[in-house]
């Protein structure tokens, strides 16, 4: 989905370097799922149960999908 490619980029490019490690390795977790996966957590349809994933997930919707 060209969508969460932007997205998930502008995450790479803003926040990425400098968050902490269990953030990045949650995000890097994330990026394992599905798409449709991962957009219904985006456009918050779903909530995931990984409170790493939940924190994550708040700051890339913030980032205007």
């Amino acid at each position: 989905m060209r969508e969460l490619d932007v997205v998930l980029e502008r995450y790479l490019e803003q926040r990425y370097a400098n968050a902490p490690l269990a953030e990045q390795q949650a995000f890097e977790s994330l990026l394992d799922l599905p798409d449709p996966q991962l957009f219904a957590y985006l456009v918050r349809r779903e909530t995931p149960a990984d409170s790493e994933w939940v924190d994550v997930i708040s700051k890339l919707a913030a980032s205007d999908l």
